[in-house]
């Protein structure tokens, strides 16, 4: 069935009021800032946009690619979207540098725990020389080697 020339005005004009809210950031529930949620909100169908309105669906591409060129995001979802993945790529980098220093400090915890012990063994050692050398000495008194 042909439309009439009021007709095609008329959803003309509804195109590009759709575009114009979309473009604005009046996104319906549901819907996105496409050619999807476009066709439904001119309420007309996605095919007679692409056929019919074929010169409004490619103006409004370009103008949504050139807000997106600006730094405008027309549709606040895919606005929060980029924030998130920015956000989530920071604590990846953080995660991982956390990572890196619980590494780190595993590793230095191991190095104190030998000089540790290797201390222990030390002092060891030095407490058997004692009682080596004056077995018959009192608890706490050492005798002195003599010069």
């Amino acid at each position: 069935m042909a439309l009439t020339a009021e007709q095609r005005d008329q959803a003309e004009r509804r195109v590009r009021a759709a575009i114009d809210r979309l473009l604005a950031g009046q996104i319906p529930p549901g819907g996105a800032c496409d050619v999807k949620t476009l066709a439904r909100e001119a309420g007309i169908s996605r095919a007679a946009l692409y056929r019919t309105w074929g010169h409004l669906k490619d103006e409004f591409e370009q103008r949504r690619s050139t807000a997106r060129a600006a730094g405008q995001q027309p549709d606040p979802r895919e606005a929060q979207i980029l924030r998130l993945r920015a956000h989530n790529q920071r604590l990846t980098s953080k995660l991982a540098r956390t990572h890196t220093e619980l590494a780190q400090l595993k590793e230095r915890h191991q190095l104190a725990l030998s000089a540790l012990a290797a201390q222990d063994d030390e002092l060891q050692r030095l407490r058997r020389q004692l009682t080596t050398i004056s077995p018959t000495a009192p608890a706490g008194v050492v005798t002195l080697p003599r010069p």
